[in-house]
C-alpha cells in the first residue's frame, strides 16, 4: 500500500488526507492538532460561486483583479471551476452553513460562512471525516524534510527518519515571521525555507498580505474579520473622520490605515450601527469584551497585522514540487492562484480545492520512495527568531523601498538564526527588492505605480529571478 506523509493539520492537509484515505492510501497526517492551525482561527467563511446570479466566471475576474493581473489565469480557472466540487465536499462530510455575505473585493454574496468563525466549525468536521476514514495522527512538529538527491523520502520527527512514498507539505505560510500577526505561531515558514534549501523553489515571496484591521490588546495580537466591515462597520480616525471605502480590497485599506497612523492618527472600526454583535460574531466579541471593549458602544482601535503570504513553494496545477514526491497545498503553496494579493475567502477554498486536486495527482503518480538512501539530518536550532520577526516587520512591511530593503539585509546577515528562516527572510527582501514596481500587497513608495514590464511571477531558489 502506498504511504502518504502529510505535514500539517490545517483544512489542506485534512481534506487531502481524507481525499487519499478514501482511495485506499495509508495516511499519516504530522501536527500538532486542528486549533493549533490558521484553518481553525478563520472567522469569515468560505467563496464559493454557485449561488443564482453568480457564476464562475465573476469570481474568477474578481480573483485576478484582487491579484492586481499577476495571477496564473489557468490557475485561477482550475480552482474555481472546482469549488462545487468542494462544496459538495462539505456537505458530504456533515458541515452546515447559516449564511453567506459579501466581503471586500466580492462583486456578489458568495461568502459561505458559520456564525463568522467558520474555520472552528470547519476543522471540527474534517477531523472527525479523517478519523472515520482511517487517517492515523501523530502529533508533533516535523523538523526538516528528508531529501536526497532531488527525491523525497519522508521527514524527520524528533531526530527519526519516518520514511513514506509520497510527502504533502501542508504547514501553511509565513506570516508569523513578520512581527504583528493574529496566526498561529507555528507558521514561520520552516519547510518553506527548508525544501528551498532542498531544492524546491520558491515563488511570488514578496507579496505578503497585511490584513487592515488587526487588533493589538491586552490579552494578544487578534484579528477583527473583513465580515465585520461587510456588516456595516466603518473606519475612522480619532476625530470621527472616514477615509476609505471599507470594502476595497485589503492592500488599499491597509495602506490607508498606515498612512493614518503614520499622520500620528489613531484609526478604530466603529461597528456600533451593527445589530446583534454577539451573535453575528462571537469570537471577536469575546475577545474584544475581555479587554474592556464593547462594540455595542465603543470604538475598536485597530493596526495593519501581517496575515497571508501569497508566495510559497513554487508548485504545478496539480501541486507538485519540483522536488520527487513532494507535494505542497494551502498556503504553504503557491502556483499563481492569487497573484499579487488575495481575494478574500479564497484561502479555504484553495485549501479544499488542493487538498482534493493533489489526491488525484498522487493517485495518478503512484509514487514509490523505493530503496532509502539515508537523507542527511541536521537538526538546525531556531535561534534568535524573534530579531528576524522585526527585521521584517521595519523593513519588508506595509510600505518598502530599496532603502529600507537593503538595510534589511544588511542586518539580516549578522542575526544567529535557523538557516532556513534567513534564507526564507532573505528571499522576501531579496524579491521585495527586484520588484520594481507597487502591484498588491507589495508596495514600494520609490516605486508607487504597477509595470506592466513587470506583470511576471518571481521565483527564488537561493537567488530571486523575475
Amino acid at each position: 500500500m502506498t504511504s502518504v506523509g502529510i505535514i500539517g493539520s490545517g483544512a489542506a492537509g485534512l481534506t487531502a488526507a481524507i481525499a487519499l484515505a478514501r482511495r485506499g492510501f495509508d495516511m499519516t497526517v504530522i501536527g500538532r492538532g486542528i486549533k493549533e492551525s490558521n484553518s481553525y482561527l478563520a472567522q469569515a467563511g468560505i467563496a464559493f460561486p454557485i449561488l443564482d446570479g453568480d457564476s464562475p466566471r465573476a469570481h474568477v475576474l474578481d480573483t485576478i483583479t484582487a491579484g492586481k493581473y499577476l495571477n496564473d489565469e489557468e490557475t485561477v480557472w482550475s480552482v474555481i471551476s472546482k469549488a462545487g466540487e468542494a462544496y459538495d465536499f462539505l456537505l458530504s462530510i456533515g458541515l452546515e452553513f447559516e449564511t453567506n455575505e459579501t466581503e471586500g473585493g466580492h462583486s456578489f454574496h458568495r461568502v459561505f460562512t458559520v456564525r463568522n468563525e467558520t474555520g472552528k466549525h470547519l476543522m471540527k468536521v474534517l477531523y472527525l471525516a479523517a478519523r472515520e476514514a482511517g487517517v492515523h495522527f501523530v502529533e508533533g512538529i516535523v523538523e526538516e524534510l528528508a531529501v536526497r538527491e532531488g527525491k523525497a523520502y519522508g521527514v524527520f520527527l524528533d531526530g527519526e527518519l519516518l520514511t513514506f512514498d509520497a510527502t504533502v507539505i501542508a504547514t501553511g505560510g509565513f506570516a508569523s515571521l513578520f512581527k504583528y500577526t493574529a496566526g498561529s505561531p507555528l507558521n514561520l515558514g520552516t519547510l518553506i525555507g527548508d525544501a528551498i534549501m532542498k531544492g524546491a523553489p520558491a515563488r511570488d515571496l514578496e507579496f505578503v498580505q497585511f490584513h487592515p484591521t488587526g487588533y493589538v490588546g491586552k490579552n494578544g495580537v487578534f484579528l477583527i474579520s473583513e465580515a465585520v466591515r461587510g456588516a456595516g462597520a466603518k473606519l475612522v480616525t480619532e476625530d470621527g473622520e472616514r477615509f476609505v471605502n471599507e470594502l476595497s480590497t485589503r492592500d488599499i485599506v491597509a495602506r490607508a490605515i498606515y498612512n493614518q497612523m503614520k499622520a500620528g492618527r489613531r484609526v478604530f472600526l466603529d461597528a456600533t450601527g451593527i445589530e446583534g454583535f454577539k451573535k453575528r460574531f462571537p469570537q471577536i466579541y469575546a475577545f474584544l469584551r475581555k479587554d474592556g471593549i464593547d462594540p455595542a458602544r465603543d470604538l475598536i482601535p485597530v493596526s495593519p497585522i501581517a496575515h497571508y503570504t501569497m508566495g510559497g513553494i513554487a508548485v504545478d496545477l496539480w501541486y507538485r514540487t519540483a522536488v520527487k514526491n513532494l507535494y505542497a497545498v494551502g498556503e504553504a503553496s503557491c502556483n499563481g492562484f492569487h497573484g499579487a494579493n488575495r481575494l478574500a475567502s479564497n484561502s479555504l477554498l484553495e485549501c479544499l480545492v488542493s487538498g482534493l486536486e493533489v489526491a488525484r495527482t498522487i493517485a495518478r503518480d503512484k509514487p514509490r520512495r523505493g530503496d532509502v538512501k539515508e537523507p542527511a539530518y541536521h537538526g538546525y536550532g531556531a535561534g534568535d527568531v524573534d530579531s528576524l520577526r522585526e527585521l521584517l516587520w521595519n523593513h519588508a512591511g506595509i510600505v518598502r523601498s530599496a532603502k529600507t530593503l537593503k538595510e534589511g539585509l544588511r542586518e539580516l546577515e549578522g542575526i544567529e538564526a535557523d538557516p532556513r528562516l534567513k534564507l526564507l527572510a532573505r528571499g522576501v527582501l531579496e524579491c521585495a527588492l527586484a520588484r520594481e514596481e507597487s502591484r498588491g500587497a507589495h508596495y514600494r513608495e520609490d516605486f508607487p505605480a504597477m509595470s506592466k514590464s513587470l506583470e511576471r511571477p518571481s521565483f527564488f531558489d537561493g537567488r530571486c529571478r523575475l
